[in-house]
């Protein structure tokens, strides 16, 4: 059973863990090529921000909530 825990870390440290050593090793040179994953991650939640708002904005437009203070059973 030691020898399949074993086998996990090294999966993880020797293969899957390979692309973060490259970008530990380019942070030296450039900072935002080294952080181009934290960026792309920030574009991806920025993008799925506005979408939520533009989708609220339409449901809101459209007058499609029930805002009565005793729409939902746990405001009673």
């Amino acid at each position: 059973m030691k020898d399949f825990f074993e086998a996990i870390g090294a999966l993880f440290t020797d293969v899957l863990f390979i692309p973060f050593d490259w970008f530990r090793a380019l942070e030296l040179e450039n900072w935002f090529g080294a952080n181009m994953l934290n960026w792309a991650f920030m574009f991806i939640g920025f993008a799925a921000f506005i979408y939520w708002m533009k989708e609220l904005k339409k449901f809101n437009d459209n007058n499609e909530e029930n805002r009565d203070p005793k729409a939902h059973s746990f405001l009673n």
